[in-house]
Order: structure tokens, then C-alpha cells, then sequence
């Protein structure tokens, strides 16, 4: 049979002392003698009593435990991302308890209750591409959980967010496609709701402008980040009425697909060349890689997203009068030429 751990009334039974005296006595209260701080420190190590963390945390009104949203863990970006958010939250004594959304609106929902019932202190959330209420998140007010967004975040007026300017990354993409000399560019994006299918779309207009060419709308096909999705939106670019040279694919993953289905079409690869976002591992080991990927710094993003939530924890007056957002980090992207794929991680980690 397991017998119970020790608690701090059996102590002050023991050594006839009320529980409030023992209790102050393991925190070396200076109200108290040092004989008796000595006689209750020896006597629960003899014990081997531990604090219970539960009762330590509801009298101060935390749980040191910080919890984490994101759509997969599997993905190299995100478990960077989380190695970034461990490391911050163990310096600073925090546990993290980290759930995935498997890129599902309504069970990110219900993590988000989740997370609430274990009492987390605050949420570092990366949104479900399906995602488009944003009500769960704003119940949080309710309950002083401050909510920190990075790399998929809303557009929720006063929210703090990290991210990465996918706008200007897409620009610069296009750009250097265009001085390869392409003209027909098409874009495989990602749903419409998502905030940084919005920022693609915007560079890649902004990119047409700058070189004084006209911008194609149905150059630009979304779809839903799957294999499947990717595959049709692929279709529709080939059999477009304009040969397409170059296309610049929503991150790693949709570029891989994408390679994937060409192959299945019997098309050489060659004759088209690929744009990525997110400077991935895995695009080292494809055949045909893209000739460029946007890099977005995951690590960095998680380390300033839990910097932000740590603040928020440690200085409960931050928030403006009018709700509006203190914290919005914006970080430059970068584009990394194949030559030079998977360097700016190691120089800029």
C-alpha cells in the first residue's frame, strides 16, 4: 500500500505546534526562532516532505505554468519555435503545457477552455488556418489570462502579437524572380481568412507595381494547405491561358507538394521555379528545391512572444487605458538563396 505523503499539519502534530508556525518555519519566516526553524527543517526532511505546489500556487494566486497553441508540433517551424519558449520559460521558473490545434478551429477552441481549467497564467498562441472567430480568445479578459500571439496571429484590435513581414519577404521573392526573367508568376496561397495569405497577396501586388507590370489576379489561387488543396490549385495555374515560369508556394510543405504533383503529371520540375516561406530543413533533401525561401525565424519569434508573456506576468499595468496593443513585434524576413538555405537560422538563433 502507498502510504500518503507528509503534510505540514502532521508536523505540527508531531512536534506540538500549531500548522500556521511550522508553515512559516519551512519559509525561514524571520518570526520565528531559530531553534524551532531548525527543529521543523530536520525533522520534515526526515519525512521527506515536499511543498504542496497545488496549495503554494492557488494562496499566490498562480501556477507558474504557461500553455501553448499550435497547429502542429510536428512541423520544424513550430518545435523551433517551442524550443525557443521552453528555454525562456525555464529561466524564469515556468512550466509550459503545450497542445496541438491540428489546424482545427473548433478544437483550438476547446483548448482554449482547457488550458483555462488548468489555470495556466498565460497563452502563447499560434491560430488554426480554419480560425476565423475570435471569441475564445477575448473571453480570456475575463479571467486576466493575457493571451500572446506569434507567426499565425489575429486581427483583433489591442491584441499582442509577434510575427514576421511576410509582406516585404513576398515583395523582395517576387522581385528576384522577376529579375531572373520571369513574367508569368503565379502564387499557390494560403485560405483567404488567414492574415498572412493577406500579406502574401500584398507583396506580390507590391512587387507587380514596382516594376511597373500589370497585376493578374488569377495569378493567385488559394487553397486549403493540403496535399489535395495544392494539388488542384496547381491545376488551375498549368492549364491557365499564360505558361507559368515561376510560382511562389505558401510555405516548405505546399513547395513540396507541389514537386510531388508535377512529377505525378510526368512535367519536368526544371522548367519551373520555386519561391518558399519558412527556410525549412526538410527543402535540403528535395530534388528539385525551391531557388529561394523566405525565412521567418521561429526561434526568434517564440523567444520574443514569450518575453512579451513574461512581462505581461510580472507587470500586471502595461495594458493602455484605451485596450490598445503594447506589444506588436514585427520581424524583418529574410530571403535565403539556395546556395545559402539553412544559414540564417545558425547565425540568427
Amino acid at each position: 500500500m502507498i502510504s500518503k505523503p507528509p503534510t505540514i499539519k502532521q508536523i505540527a502534530e508531531q512536534l506540538k505546534l500549531s500548522v500556521s508556525t511550522v508553515s512559516r518555519a519551512l519559509h525561514d519566516h524571520p518570526g520565528i526562532g531559530l531553534t524551532t526553524r531548525l527543529k521543523v527543517q530536520k525533522l520534515a526532511k526526515e519525512l521527506n516532505y515536499e511543498p504542496n505546489l497545488t496549495a503554494v500556487f492557488l494562496q499566490q494566486g498562480k501556477t507558474n505554468t504557461i500553455g501553448v497553441i499550435l497547429p502542429e508540433l510536428s512541423e520544424h517551424f513550430f518545435s523551433a519555435a517551442v524550443s525557443a519558449i521552453e528555454e525562456m520559460a525555464y529561466q524564469r521558473n515556468y512550466t509550459v503545457l503545450i497542445a496541438q490545434s491540428h489546424d482545427d478551429a473548433e478544437k483550438e477552441m476547446a483548448l482554449v477552455e482547457k488550458m483555462k481549467n488548468h489555470r495556466v497564467d498565460g497563452l502563447l498562441v499560434s491560430l488554426a488556418k480554419t480560425t476565423r472567430s475570435f471569441e475564445h480568445f477575448e473571453n480570456l479578459k475575463r479571467f486576466n489570462i493575457p493571451v500572446v500571439f506569434f507567426d499565425r496571429i489575429p486581427s483583433i484590435p489591442g491584441s499582442h502579437t509577434v510575427s514576421c513581414n511576410i509582406e516585404t519577404g513576398t515583395t523582395e521573392a517576387v522581385t528576384y524572380l522577376l529579375k531572373k526573367g520571369h513574367r508569368t508568376i503565379g502564387m499557390i496561397n494560403g485560405p483567404e481568412s488567414m492574415l498572412a495569405s493577406n500579406d502574401r497577396k500584398h507583396g506580390y501586388i507590391e512587387a507587380m507595381s514596382k516594376n511597373r507590370l500589370k497585376y493578374d489576379p488569377s495569378m493567385i489561387v488559394n487553397c486549403d494547405l493540403s496535399e489535395t488543396g495544392t494539388r488542384k490549385a496547381l491545376q488551375q495555374l498549368l492549364t491557365h491561358k499564360r505558361k507559368v515560369t515561376a510560382i511562389v508556394t505558401f510555405n516548405d510543405y505546399i513547395a513540396l507538394f507541389v514537386v510531388t504533383a508535377l512529377k505525378a503529371l510526368n512535367q519536368d520540375v526544371r522548367d519551373i521555379d520555386l519561391i518558399s516561406y519558412a527556410n525549412l530543413p526538410l527543402i535540403s533533401y528535395l530534388d528539385h528545391r525551391p531557388v529561394a525561401s523566405v525565412e521567418q525565424f521561429p526561434f526568434m519569434q517564440g523567444q520574443k512572444a514569450t518575453g512579451i508573456l513574461l512581462d505581461l506576468l510580472y507587470n500586471k499595468n502595461t495594458q493602455s487605458a484605451d485596450g490598445g496593443a503594447i506589444y506588436k513585434v514585427v520581424i524583418e524576413s529574410q530571403l535565403v538563396e539556395d546556395s545559402s538555405l539553412k544559414k540564417a537560422i545558425k547565425v540568427l538563433k
